[in-house]
């Protein structure tokens, strides 16, 4: 009876040993790849039953299961059970890629088309590479936070392109090329020499060129050519040509124009002078924001002294008249640049050219002469008093910058440094100049 006891005693104070939990390891036949990602999950080990978690909502129960993600980065998660209920877990991480991208539709030939896209999941680094549709690689580019990207190529010829990493593709761009159209003159345009205009077209595939020549407004060439081709212009006698070249669009190319102007004239033009020629040369000086009192058929004291700015400009014999070599420089000049911001007067002593400037941008150019002796002073002076009409020393609408000094008229304007050390304006000039330097405006003598 008492050995019984015993016995009892020692099984009722005797601890319960615990079960082990179940081992489970997890696989997966595909880690990454392009969205939609079939991935087949299998699970092993000594459990009863799995249950998956994979991660985007979706569950499922078994040792091996089939799950379908959409782009983006999951972690699945599987749950093993031992038949006394223990549980063991074991994860894996699953890429599930996707690309955008997007671009204009439309670039010109040889110029930089840049496009932008996303990768997901957004992860940064990555080297996504930009593909023509042919399966050929333009270009590559690195994700950057966020996933997004920018991939920038030189196109010469249209088609599709896609950007693509580890099997994943984006969404397709169709790009139509807007063909390079340019020409040039083989000719100077003088009256009774021969001028020709050369077509340039890249890619020439995209031709033909279609040109129309109107002079006064009047069609007088009408006709397509292929790219290099030369098309002549009539040199009979003096013309200003407005030339318009286009080519048509198609599936591939865009359409293209470029307009052109070229004027045929008499080489040799001076005080006294008149008709289109001098017309002419007129509206280009005009262009080119140099001072005239009307643009005309008239080569008068105004054209000659616009003439002798434009001289001064660049750097050519002030004659005051017109040959082939300045008809040249002309037509290829862009107007004078200033060497300060903001609303001011410019004057060049090295020049001798006064330049009126606003927002920084040269709206007026006139011819000037500066102290002979070079003692127009230099540096930024501001307007403190204007007299307008004659003073009896012959100085005409005078704006006084520092003591004596002024910008006035002047009835001798020589194309050198002559005078006492004001700075000189042709006459016609000064009421012009007179009303952009108002009591306080600042000047630049330098």
């Amino acid at each position: 009876m008492r050995a019984a006891s015993v016995v009892a005693t020692a099984l009722f104070f005797s601890p319960t040993a615990a079960a082990a939990p179940p081992t489970v390891s997890a696989s997966v036949n595909v880690k990454r790849g392009a969205a939609p990602l079939g991935v087949v999950f299998t699970a092993s080990g000594d459990a009863t039953s799995y249950h998956w978690d994979f991660g985007d909502g979706a569950s499922a129960d078994g040792a091996t299961v089939e799950h379908v993600y959409r782009a983006g980065a999951f972690s699945a998660r599987v749950t093993a059970a031992s038949g006394s209920g223990e549980t063991a877990t074991a994860s894996i991480r699953v890429l599930s890629y996707a690309l955008t991208v997007r671009g204009r539709s439309i670039v010109t030939w040889g110029q930089h088309l840049r496009f932008q896209g996303k990768l997901i999941p957004a992860i940064r680094g990555i080297r996504v590479g930009l593909y023509h549709v042919d399966g050929s690689r333009a270009a590559t580019g690195l994700t950057r936070r966020g996933g997004t990207f920018r991939i920038g190529v030189p196109v010469k010829k249209p088609g599709d392109y896609q950007a693509r990493f580890d099997g994943a593709v984006s969404n397709a761009i169709s790009v139509r090329v807007r063909p390079a159209l340019s020409v040039r003159f083989i000719g100077s345009g003088v009256v009774r020499r021969p001028l020709a205009l050369v077509l340039r077209l890249l890619p020439a595939a995209a031709g033909p060129i279609r040109v129309e020549v109107r002079r006064r407004g009047k069609l007088v060439v009408a006709r397509e050519y292929a790219a290099g081709r030369r098309a002549r212009l009539p040199t009979a006698r003096v013309a200003d040509y407005r030339i318009s070249l286009r080519t048509s669009a198609t599936v591939e190319y865009a359409a293209a124009r470029l307009a052109v102007r070229k004027i045929v004239f008499f080489p040799r033009l001076s005080l006294g002078s008149s008709g289109p020629s001098v017309l002419a040369l007129n509206q280009e000086l005009g262009r080119l924001h140099i001072a005239l009192a009307g643009v005309d058929s008239t080569y008068g004291f105004d054209t000659r002294d616009a003439v002798v700015t434009f001289q001064k400009l660049h750097g050519l014999p002030r004659t005051g008249t017109v040959d082939g070599r300045l008809w040249r420089s002309l037509l290829a000049a862009k107007p004078p640049r200033a060497r300060y911001a903001g609303n001011h007067i410019e004057v060049s002593k090295p020049r001798q050219v006064l330049l009126v400037v606003r927002d920084g941008l040269v709206i007026l150019a006139g011819h000037v002469s500066t102290g002979a002796t070079g003692n127009t002073p230099v540096g930024r002076w501001h307007v403190y008093s204007k007299v307008p009409g004659w003073l009896p020393d012959g100085m005409f609408d005078s704006s006084f910058f520092l003591r004596g000094f002024a910008i006035h008229g002047y009835p001798s304007v020589p194309f050198y440094p002559g005078s006492h050390g004001c700075v000189r304006l042709p006459v016609w000039l000064a009421p012009r100049i007179y009303t952009y330097d108002p009591p306080g405006s600042t000047i630049y003598i330098y």
